[in-house]
Order: C-alpha cells, then sequence, then structure tokens
C-alpha cells in the first residue's frame, strides 16, 4: 500500500503556523465528517420514553441523553410541587429524576394486574438508619455467635461507601465494578485500589472469560446487601493486617460464609423487623404518593396484589404505616384499612421461588385479625374440621381483599383470573428475586425500582458540559493516534529526502508529544467526572464509555425502570410506554437533524 505525499504534507501542515484554525477545534470535522455542533452525546445508555434529541444552543450540542430537555427545564423553572396523574392538577410535565424510562414497548392497555413487592419497592428504607441497624445486628452475630472479636464492635459503618452492582470475589477478598461485557474495570482488595497491573493479572489474562457467578462470586444488587458488602471489605482488611485475630481457618471466602450467617441469623430471631415495627417512621421513608396511586389504577378497573416474603405480621405494620393510618392523635393506628386497596396479599412468598409453577408449597389463608393460617384447596376455602359451611368467617373485614402466605404463581394467577402472563406488570427493586425470575420464566412484563436513579439522572444534566467536554478530549486523542499512524507508516514504507524525513520525524514528535498531553487531560476529566457520581465507584449506570453490568441486566429484564414506586402515579393508568430508538455507533455518526 503505497500513500500519497499529499496526505504527508497535509499531516505536517497540522503543525504549520500558517494552519487557519486551532487543532482540536477542527477534530471533529475529521473525524465524522461533521462538524462539532451537530455531533450528538450518548449518555445516559438506556432507551427512555417521551424523550428525543434537542438543541442545546448554549452547549452548541444535540444532546443524546435519551430523557427531554423540556422535562428538566419545568423543573428549573420553578415548577414546584407533583400531582397525581387523575388530579385536576395532573399531566404536567415530569422531573426528569421522576420519570418512568421504557426498555421495550409496554401499552398498559394490555395490563389487567398491577402486582407489587413491599420491602425496598413500596417500603423505601432508609440508608442512615436501616442499613447501619442491619450491619449493628450482623457485627454482634459475628462476636458472640461466630467467635470474632470483640474489637469489631467498635466499627462504623458507612452507608455510601457501596454501591450497587459490584461483584465481591469470595476467594481474592476484592470489590469488584464490570461493564457489560464482564470486564473489571474498578477492582479494591478490601478498601485498597488494586493497581491496573493487578487487576489485569487477575482478571484479564485467562483464556476462557470468568463469569463472575455463584459459587466464587457474589453479586451486590440489592440495597440491603450493601451493608454486608462493607463488613466484608473491612474483614478482608481486618484480616490482613491482623492476621492472628480472626478465627482459625477463617480465609476470606470463609470470612463471606459467616457475614451471610449472620445475615440470616438477624432475620431468624426477628431483631431487625422488631426495631422497624417499633419505630416505622425512623426506618421508612414517608411517601403521600403511594395511597393515590393504588386508588387512581383500582378505578381504571385493574387488580392490585401484594406478593412479599415478609410474613403477615411485619407486612401489616409496615404497609399501615406506608398507607397512612392514623390517630386522632396523630399516632399509627395498627388496622387493616389498607387491604381495601389490594385484591389479593401473598406474604411469606418465598420469591423467587414462587416464580416456578412446579414449586409445590402449599398455599393458606391468614386470618388478619389473629394471624391463624387456615387450610385451602390451591386457595379455595376449606371447612373446618366438624364445620359443615365450606367458608371461611373472617370478622369485620372488606372481603375484596384476601390474604395468603406461601403457594405459587399458579395459584396467584387463579385467584386474579389472569389467563395471560404478558397481563401482568410487577414492580420490584431486586433484579434476580423480582425482577428476572418473573420476566424470564413467567413473561411478566416489569418495572425495577431504582432509588439511586433519582440522582444520577440530574447529575447527568448538570454535568452535561463536562460529559461534552469528555467526549471532545477522547475525539482529539484518537484523532492524533490515527496521524502518528499514519506518519509511521509513511516513514516505514515511503522513500523521501533527508530533509523531508527530518520533518517528518520532527512533526512525530510533536504528535506524539500531544498525544500524550491529550492522553493526560483526558483521564483527568474522567477521572473529575467519575468522582462527581461517587468518589470511588462512579456512575451506577456506566463503568467508562461501556454501560455497567448493572445497568446491562436493567437493559434485559425490566421492561420499564424509575427512581421510585409511586411515579407511576403521575402517568395515566392507560399509558403506552415506548422506547426512543435504539442506535448502533455507527449510526451516530448520521442521525438525522
Amino acid at each position: 500500500m503505497r500513500i500519497p505525499k499529499k496526505n504527508v504534507a497535509f499531516c505536517l501542515s497540522l503543525f504549520s503556523p500558517k494552519f487557519p484554525a486551532p487543532f482540536s477545534s477542527r477534530i471533529l470535522r475529521f473525524s465524522t465528517g461533521f462538524p462539532a455542533k451537530i455531533r450528538p452525546i450518548h449518555t445516559a445508555g438506556f432507551n427512555q420514553s417521551n424523550s428525543h434529541y434537542s438543541k442545546d444552543d448554549s452547549a452548541g450540542t444535540i444532546l443524546g441523553d435519551k430523557a427531554s430537555q423540556s422535562h428538566l427545564m419545568a423543573n428549573s423553572n420553578g415548577v414546584e410541587g407533583l400531582h397525581v396523574w387523575s388530579s385536576p392538577e395532573g399531566g404536567c410535565k415530569i422531573d426528569i429524576g421522576k420519570q418512568i424510562f421504557c426498555n421495550r414497548s409496554l401499552n398498559m392497555k394490555n395490563i389487567l394486574a398491577v402486582g407489587f413487592d413491599m420491602d425496598y419497592t413500596l417500603a423505601q428504607y432508609k440508608p442512615e438508619t436501616f442499613e447501619s441497624l442491619a450491619y449493628e445486628g450482623t457485627i454482634r452475630k459475628l462476636v458472640y455467635d461466630l467467635g470474632y472479636p470483640p474489637e469489631l464492635l467498635e466499627w462504623t459503618f458507612d452507608p455510601k461507601y457501596m454501591v450497587r452492582g459490584l461483584v465481591l470475589d469470595k476467594k481474592r477478598g476484592n470489590i469488584l465494578k464490570m461493564d457489560r461485557h464482564k470486564y473489571v474495570k474498578v477492582a479494591y482488595h478490601g478498601f485498597r485500589e488494586l493497581s491496573k497491573e493487578d487487576k489485569v493479572g487477575t482478571y484479564g489474562n485467562t483464556l476462557i472469560r470468568d463469569s463472575f457467578d455463584e459459587p466464587d462470586y457474589a453479586l451486590i444488587d440489592t440495597l440491603f446487601s450493601l451493608a454486608e458488602a462493607y463488613l466484608f471489605a473491612q474483614l478482608v482488611d481486618y484480616k490482613d493486617n491482623n492476621p492472628g485475630k480472626v478465627p482459625e481457618g477463617a480465609d476470606y471466602s470463609h470470612m463471606y460464609k459467616d457475614v451471610r450467617a449472620a445475615v440470616d441469623l438477624c432475620h431468624r430471631d426477628g431483631t431487625l423487623k422488631q426495631m422497624v415495627a417499633k419505630d416505622p417512621k425512623r426506618y421508612i421513608n414517608e411517601d403521600t404518593s403511594i395511597v393515590p396511586m393504588f386508588k387512581m389504577l383500582r378505578a381504571s378497573g385493574r387488580s392490585t396484589f401484594l406478593v412479599t416474603n415478609s410474613l403477615w405480621d411485619y407486612t401489616n405494620i409496615v404497609m399501615n404505616f406506608l398507607c397512612a393510618s392514623h390517630t386522632l392523635d396523630g399516632s399509627l393506628s395498627c388496622n387493616f384499612d389498607w387491604l381495601q386497596y389490594f385484591d389479593v396479599v401473598v406474604t411469606g412468598s418465598a420469591k423467587p421461588g414462587f416464580f416456578h409453577e412446579e414449586n409445590r408449597a402449599n398455599i393458606f389463608e391468614v386470618e388478619p385479625e389473629s394471624g391463624m393460617l387456615l387450610n385451602t384447596d390451591n386457595g379455595t376455602p376449606m371447612p373446618l374440621v366438624g364445620s359443615t359451611s365450606p367458608e371461611v368467617l373472617l370478622k369485620g373485614l372488606n372481603k375484596s381483599c384476601r390474604v395468603f402466605q406461601g403457594g405459587n404463581v399458579a395459584h396467584l394467577h387463579k385467584l386474579l383470573s389472569i389467563e395471560s402472563s404478558s397481563q401482568v406488570l410487577y414492580v420490584g427493586d431486586h433484579i434476580y428475586g423480582d425482577i428476572l425470575r418473573s420476566k424470564k420464566v413467567l413473561g411478566w412484563r416489569t418495572m425495577l425500582v431504582v432509588p439511586e436513579l433519582e440522582r444520577e439522572v440530574k447529575l447527568l444534566w448538570e454535568l452535561r458540559d463536562m460529559r461534552k467536554q469528555l467526549r471532545l478530549l477522547r475525539d482529539e486523542r484518537d484523532l492524533v493516534e490515527d496521524q502518528i499512524h499514519h506518519l509511521k507508516w509513511s516513514l516505514k514504507f515511503e522513500s523521501f529526502r533527508d530533509d523531508e524525513k527530518q520533518k517528518m520525524i520532527s512533526a512525530l514528535g510533536e504528535l506524539e508529544s500531544q498525544r500524550d498531553q491529550a492522553r493526560l487531560a483526558h483521564q483527568q476529566a474522567q477521572r473529575e467526572c467519575h468522582q462527581k457520581f461517587h468518589k470511588i465507584w462512579g456512575q451506577l449506570m456506566k463503568t467508562g464509555y461501556q454501560n455497567s453490568r448493572f445497568a446491562h441486566q436493567v437493559e434485559r429484564f425490566a421492561c420499564l425502570y424509575t427512581s421510585q414506586v409511586s411515579n407511576l402515579s403521575l402517568y395515566s393508568p392507560d399509558k403506552y410506554y415506548r422506547p426512543s430508538e435504539d442506535f448502533m455507533p455507527h449510526e451516530f455518526h448520521i442521525l438525522p437533524l
């Protein structure tokens, strides 16, 4: 292949004093064929409903946030408060942090039943109190039940350190963040960051790609897992610095197993739930939009149901708090009024096993006042021995809602008269326990609740100029590298006079210096942007320029996703959710204006 000398001259002209414009200002014209002002910036990494590309005059860029700029601006222009869609004030533009984002088209007119998980979906727990409570309970179990040293009782918990989507390497004591292709991009051993060489040597030099799944790895995919991940990191550091103080034979994997055992002990003895029951307001966020959401869904003719792993006594306390049953003196009143918002409540469901029809778990009807379990024939009331009546009398209750414990999804479909699984929308917070199983096994439509999303999308908007600059720096770096390759190729395969060759070598040195400066500037800007989202792990939905592993799971398994369950109340119950158009990388260069 011969390189025309005029191309070499062009490369040299880049560094001529006569060159008419700053080098960086021409980058995008050379690299894409389009001026910088019409190059879209892809940011959020997802398809979102009610979105379009809109021109930002101040930045001179078409924003590819897939989140409508008008929605963001509505909030900044002083529109205060959010109103239920069915109210006279409803139907207004929705703040970006409250929007529902769409991965797969979903026409709500086809949905006959809407179901909810309770913990971390309807009930959003406060990390600074609830997760700290879980952490402290786990520490006590480690010390008093599993033989760990008492000095652990002095440890404290930082609820902001860990994030969802991380992976724990049990054998090595490492905490990992990876992209959608399972390449490890951020890695810590305990609280010590691994060098690039250690990271690549451990996770990047194998002939067979690691699946990063159980039993050697643990997935941090729920908010409740953040405390145990933080405690695991503390134990890793503690073992490294005090090898003789941990129980004999306790390697990293064994310590993780002990943490999980301690968490299970806290659940089994009711430590956590007893504390929450005493003062729900201390541990659970109040959401005044939940009841209007239930009312609107039921008024639209849809069935509603609750499926939770919590047992009846705790479920009743939490749902009373969420539905705000108060006495005249303002104290919480524990009654059964909240049942009017549901057709069926299933407690003790043992998800994700509940979603398998072959799971032959018995289903019992719960007598709410006493909590007594009554036998049923696949959900149909059975007469008590010695009774001639087949009906079970539940005193003083609105029988439009029935409460059960156990069972499986086939029982639920029968109770709700569901003929097709695609007629059900289920809202949960757990990728594996709620969303993956219900979507993959059943074909239910799914909505994932991601509370962290509200802050993340607002930061994406606030940092739009910084992210635009990152894109420009990356393109500048790419172009300089391409020019270096071009000159090296010419020097290798072309014949030049000595003076021409010397000029090219000199230009090559300048280009390499330019490349190093561009690389350094890009890395510094990328690190600064990364730390704006989280000082350690960066953006929840991104790892570098790739979607994160967590984002990939959301995209695969959640039809819809949003920051709070009550955001459903801001949309029509008959809304047709549509994703915005997907783009392959090559299409970003030729997007229509």
